[in-house]
């Protein structure tokens, strides 16, 4: 099996440095299932092309393994001729050093995007063309895979599970080999080994910086970790908590069971961000707080609506900030400067943060200990005191309905507690009161007859601006 890497950055050798692989020389690692061959066919200052041919011991493989993917999985698989999980490892391995990003020889090219091209003439892709579309493209690379013929000799024989991938497009050779790591074993939804509880640990050091972004992110998590739940939970719950909203834990855990709704088919997410946007435009306001914001999921949508002149992010992680910042980096000059990241504890009261029109805390609350709510509550209430305050939070009633969440577990590790319906309406009528604000409880999501809705909001309105 076969990958080729190409770039046209002058001097275009210098992807040898990067690589950490000298273009004059041919060399071969042992690796698990063979051995990798690193050559370089084009190697001039104009482009310069690596090459890794993965050579498998189809005997070698199954010694002393096991392979119960099917009854003859041991004597007929393609494992030593499609590119899987075997060419995952062997980049690993053989650019270990260049998948983390060194390069002492060149370390500002190392930090600098690229031109490059990908090439795997047969890859295994259970998804076909669309799937790998999905995978990469997100990531900024253009995306072409061709269907490999099920047999070209014969008429109507149709395509088979195999594609000729080829990627172009301008990125970091670090995160390049990352994405092909991650990405080639989720395409094949295959691996030729037993998957353990450290296989969390490398998606989530191969995907940092991309994974918790990617509107996939949950196919990916359950395909790399071989569908092992509990392994796949793990690792959607800390991607929640490196800062992006929208990889709650809550949208993976299974499908409402409310037949026939129409909302069930959209991710709770989206219409939780959706339902947040709409009471924010409704209330008339034009300076929005986005109070906890992660990784910013909101604040995209906010800075697509002209009404909003300013957005304020606000988060107490300055890694979630920095994620952020990286989201919004290719925005247009005339939205990005209505937006304002800034770093703040939301149990501290921060005069900046007065005068606002309105206000969100999306999922915030719950993260909170219970015993530092009544400072939350001051520092947003009393002293920023917002027109508008938006309050989303987990209905713990709707947990019964998630088929995958164990009994008595919370959605999110990190959570300090879940509400009942009349739990969260006794706590927002208390601060209401306390603080001069009326306020409207909505649902969020699906509503079951018998246990409510899987989200709720409250909206607070401050009783001399309603």
């Amino acid at each position: 099996m076969l990958v080729t890497v190409t770039t046209t950055h002058r001097p275009a050798t210098d992807l040898g440095f990067l690589l950490h692989k000298h273009p004059d020389k041919a060399q071969a690692f042992p690796v698990a299932g063979g051995t990798a061959h690193v050559f370089y066919p084009t190697a001039g200052p104009d482009e310069c092309t690596a090459a890794l041919l993965l050579d498998v011991d189809p005997v070698g493989l199954v010694r002393g393994k096991h392979n119960d993917s099917f009854a003859l999985g041991q004597y007929v698989n393609d494992r030593p001729y499609a590119a899987g999980s075997l060419l995952a490892v062997a980049l690993g391995s053989v650019f270990r050093t260049a998948l983390n990003g060194r390069c002492d020889a060149r370390p500002e090219l190392a930090a600098t995007p690229i031109p490059l091209r990908v090439r795997i003439p047969a890859l295994s892709c259970r998804g076909g063309s669309d799937l790998a579309a999905r995978l990469f493209a997100p990531l900024g690379w253009q995306v072409e895979a061709e269907p490999v013929p099920l047999d070209p000799q014969l008429a109507g024989a149709g395509d088979s599970r195999y594609v000729d991938l080829r990627l172009s497009g301008d990125l970091r050779v670090s995160d390049a080999l990352k994405h092909l790591y991650v990405l080639i074993p989720v395409l094949d939804n295959a691996k030729h080994y037993w998957v353990g509880d450290d296989e969390v640990d490398k998606l989530l050091r191969a995907g940092d910086g991309w994974l918790a972004e990617h509107p996939e992110r949950e196919l990916i998590s359950n395909r790399y970790l071989a569908h092992r739940k509990s392994y796949v939970r793990s690792a959607l719950a800390q991607l929640a908590e490196s800062g992006d909203p929208e990889a709650e834990l809550d949208n993976a855990l299974a499908e409402p069971v409310v037949a026939g709704v129409p909302e069930a088919e959209v991710p709770l997410a989206v219409q939780r961000r959706g339902s947040v946007v709409a009471v924010l435009r409704s209330s008339g306001a034009r300076r929005v707080l986005d109070l906890g914001c992660g990784g910013g999921a909101l604040l995209a949508d906010l800075v697509q609506e002209p009404a909003f002149t300013e957005i304020v992010g606000v988060d107490v992680s300055a890694r979630a900030l920095e994620r952020a910042e990286r989201r919004f980096q290719r925005l247009p000059e005339r939205q990005r400067e209505r937006l304002v990241l800034r770093q703040s504890a939301l149990t501290y009261v921060d005069a900046e943060l007065a005068g606002y029109d309105a206000a969100v805390l999306m999922e915030v609350v719950e993260h909170v200990d219970p015993t530092r709510l009544p400072a939350l509550e001051h520092a947003v209430f009393a002293a920023a005191r917002p027109g508008t305050v938006v309050v989303t939070t987990p209905n713990v009633e709707y947990n019964v309905r998630f088929d995958t969440l164990p009994a008595g577990r919370l959605r999110h590790p990190d959570h300090r507690f879940e509400w009942t319906r009349a739990q969260f309406q006794e706590w927002a009528a208390g601060v209401a009161e306390r603080h001069g604000y009326t306020v409207q409880h909505l649902p969020v999501g699906p509503v079951d007859p018998q246990v409510g809705p899987p989200t709720q909001l409250a909206v607070l309105t401050r009783a001399e601006v309603s």
